[in-house]
């Protein structure tokens, strides 16, 4: 039996919507690496670094052989870092060697669309590159400042709006409790703002969470005050009725919120925050069918 023809530095992450994907890491580590709030690449072993290109071409070829794939998911933090020489050498060796695959993407620090323009991006895009997850978690500055980012309303926006000008698809997350109890209105509020003046395709909110520890995340934010479920409920309300979305795709399907929530925005705006109302009234059921969701 052939060996697998990718080499992968544990630990890997992928978006959920990448389960089936072929993780394809072109970098190591994330080029950013201070979110308080993230420890994803914290390890000594995902130290970033660009992936040697000989190499990554190398799989990419080899993969063709052994593999049919449909997407490939370009790793590790934040692919688009690269230069677009590189990646356009990637999209291609992708074309080349594995013609079945109708769709390539990868994370995306809105930091490293600073210096691409939108022609680039659209080269990127023609080559194959289709969509791009783009960690936003808030669209307040403070909030951002404090847990580190890196980035504010306008550096997520403009990379936001040049994805979206070169036929990128834009997947965006927002931290849903990010804020903590004294910043969750502004959270919520500017988060809306963001993303009514952007128009992602797609949406999608996770609950902030410290599987670790919040040592890391108290360095930048010390008098964080957590919310409770009632209180994570009411900033998603507050978040929805800011909303003003023509055409995108809201989840809130991730294994750390406390209610699923699927729909259209603004199709379905309404349901989805008769929902979130009704659970705020009945916190009980709610906990009691996210568990049954769960399999608990």
């Amino acid at each position: 039996m052939a060996e697998f023809p990718i080499a992968y530095i544990d630990p890997v992450f992928r978006p959920p919507s990448e389960a089936n994907s072929l993780i394809l890491p072109v970098t190591n580590g994330c080029s950013w690496n201070q979110c308080g709030f993230c420890e994803m690449y914290t390890q000594e072993q995902k130290k970033f670094r660009a992936r040697d290109e000989a190499v990554v071409l190398e799989e990419i070829r080899r993969a063709g052989q052994q593999l049919i794939v449909q997407r490939v998911f370009l790793a590790d933090g934040d692919a688009l870092v690269l230069p677009t020489r590189r990646l356009l050498n990637i999209l291609t060796a992708i074309r080349e060697h594995m013609p079945e695959v109708q769709r390539v993407s990868s994370y995306c620090l809105p930091r490293n669309l600073r210096k691409k323009s939108v022609a680039e991006l659209k080269e990127l895009a023609d080559a194959g590159l289709k969509m791009a997850y783009v960690g936003c978690e808030s669209g307040d500055d403070e909030v951002l400042a404090r847990v580190n980012k890196g980035e504010t309303y306008a550096s997520s926006l403009s990379a936001l709006e040049k994805l979206g000008e070169a036929g990128i698809t834009r997947s965006v997350m927002i931290l849903n409790g990010l804020g903590g109890t004294t910043l969750s209105q502004q959270h919520a509020d500017n988060s809306a703002r963001l993303m009514n003046d952007s128009q992602p395709e797609f949406l999608s909110t996770l609950v902030v969470s410290f599987p670790t520890g919040e040592a890391r995340f108290r360095q930048g934010f010390s008098d964080f005050q957590p919310l409770d479920q009632q209180d994570l409920f009411l900033e998603v309300e507050r978040l929805l009725q800011g909303l003003e979305l023509r055409d995108t795709v809201f989840r809130s399907d991730h294994a750390s919120n406390y209610l699923v929530l699927k729909g259209n925005l603004g199709a379905d705006k309404q349901r989805l925050l008769a929902q979130v109302r009704q659970a705020i009234e009945q916190p009980q059921a709610a906990r009691l069918r996210q568990e049954w969701q769960r399999g608990l």
